[in-house]
């Protein structure tokens, strides 16, 4: 049986559906590889505004800056794992210690298969608006499928298995498909990787976006997050109002120029002075000087260089953003 919740924002639907997990909720006993968890089966979450992508409510906070950084390691079609691993040093300790991803999301849509999944579908789609045939592929049974014996190929096997994409009435829809889903770590992120590239894909078609729908057909916690309640930390967030959803063009450029920008942060060669530059000569479309507003000022936290980070989110223009910076702020310091 299907599990469903419906809302206008992540942040609504994450806490709805935080019920189901609840001691009168649908969740039951499931034993994994990584621990014992709480299970809901099916679970369909359904976004009607992707723009209010990130998840606040969540305890702990969400680093904005490693999510965003996710988006565009995966938009420049890289498996690496030194820029990633910046923003999120505990990441091996779940993917694997290497130099590179197995599964890497960007890696797998833009490369591994031989053909740039991002480019041929906006073709695709620029040429036949009605088709149903818009698929992009993350799994590859020869590389993840478990061994005879069932075990894994690889610690870092995609939970994403496909997402499909469709026009109606000059709005993408969006449908993501996964295998298995972590409420606590992985949802929040899985939600911004792929509502952010339904509206770079979005811009680049010059549609209007429509409505993200995530299916996980194993939505689970972990014992250690149990109960539900402790992971909840209500939020009030400003609504994000900036479109990343530019012309094709524009947003390729832009998100290869983060990703040599994002490299350069995490470059432990690079010094204050040096990093500041950088950010100030960064050439992006506006709407996403915000994006790096927050990465520079993670690296800044990083480096111990408060009265720098401050400057720089004094000038972030994102109030969403900002926000949700400053709520990762607040959970380093009270570790």
């Amino acid at each position: 049986m299907f599990q469903v919740v419906e809302a206008d924002t992540a942040d609504e639907m994450w806490l709805k559906a935080t019920a189901w997990f609840e001691p009168l909720g649908f969740a039951t006993r499931q034993g994994s590889r990584c621990g014992n968890t709480i299970e809901v089966l099916h679970g369909a979450l359904s976004l009607s505004n992707p723009r209010q992508r990130w998840i606040a409510s969540r305890a702990p906070a969400i680093n904005p800056a490693y999510a965003l950084a996710e988006v565009i390691w995966i938009m420049n079609g890289r498996n690496d794992s030194a820029m990633p691993n910046y923003f999120n040093p505990r990441l091996p300790k779940y993917a694997g210690d290497k130099a590179s991803y197995h599964g890497a999301y960007g890696f797998r849509l833009r490369q591994h298969f031989g053909l740039d999944q991002l480019q041929r579908a906006y073709s695709a789609l620029l040429a036949n608006g009605e088709s149903r045939q818009i698929v992009l592929q993350f799994w590859d049974c020869k590389m993840d499928l478990p061994t005879e014996k069932g075990a894994p190929r690889a610690e870092d096997i995609p939970c994403n298995v496909m997402s499909i994409l469709k026009l109606r009435d000059g709005r993408l829809e969006w449908t993501q498909i996964m295998r298995s889903n972590d409420f606590i770590l992985g949802l929040p992120h899985n939600i911004v990787q792929f509502t952010c590239l339904q509206e770079v894909m979005a811009g680049w078609l010059g549609v209007q976006l429509g409505e993200f729908n995530h299916f996980a057909d194993s939505l689970h916690i972990y014992d250690h997050d149990a109960p539900i309640t402790r992971r909840i930390d209500t939020c009030i967030l400003p609504r994000n109002n900036e479109s990343i959803a530019l012309p094709k063009v524009e947003s390729e450029r832009s998100f290869a120029n983060l990703g040599r920008f994002a490299d350069v942060l995490s470059s432990s060669a690079i010094a204050v002075a040096e990093l500041l530059t950088t950010f100030n000569e960064l050439e992006v479309d506006p709407s996403f000087r915000s994006w790096a507003s927050i990465l520079t000022a993670d690296a800044l936290r990083r480096r111990k260089a408060c009265k720098e980070m401050e400057a720089v989110m004094n000038g972030c223009s994102n109030p969403c953003l900002a926000t949700l910076f400053e709520r990762w702020l607040r959970r380093k310091s009270e570790s």
